[in-house]
């Protein structure tokens, strides 16, 4: 293995670690009380907004899980009244998946306790340009998790 594989290697053994221990204390950062939705269900239902109806198949491909898994985060979220269901217009062998008026207001309710705890400890913790290089970091894992090969 040439150095720049070692370096791969150890930089996504060092970044699963992190990501493992952040996820975790945003965890914690928030009272079940108050954030009783899972992460795939805030996830689907802001991807429903910001992107406008989808099938089923379209979400779990976007999210990353199977369709089944999807198809139980879906579910979960109509019960809770966050979502719809119609039939597509231009296939009516296809239903469509919305956000309701309840999932579009959750939405708008989203920068929760997690993220006020996370942007406190960056303002606390880093200098402005340690800040930027987790936006790009950001925007790098985002790209990686998108990338189809």
């Amino acid at each position: 293995m040439d150095t720049k594989d070692e370096r791969a290697d150890a930089t996504a053994a060092e970044l699963t670690k992190a990501l493992t221990r952040l996820r975790a204390r945003l965890r914690s950062e928030s009272a079940p009380e108050e954030m009783p939705w899972t992460w795939s269900q805030l996830s689907t239902v802001a991807r429903l907004v910001e992107e406008g109806p989808s099938t089923v198949s379209a979400l779990a491909q976007a999210e990353h899980v199977r369709r089944q898994s999807m198809a139980e985060t879906l579910e979960a979220l109509r019960g809770l009244g966050l979502i719809v269901t119609e039939q597509d217009p231009n296939d009516r062998r296809k239903t469509l998946v919305s956000a309701s008026a309840e999932g579009r207001t959750l939405y708008t309710k989203m920068p929760t306790a997690r993220e006020a705890w996370l942007a406190g400890a960056m303002r606390r913790l880093l200098r402005p340009e340690e800040q930027e290089v987790l936006r790009q970091a950001a925007e790098i894992m985002n790209r990686i998790a998108d990338a189809q090969f």
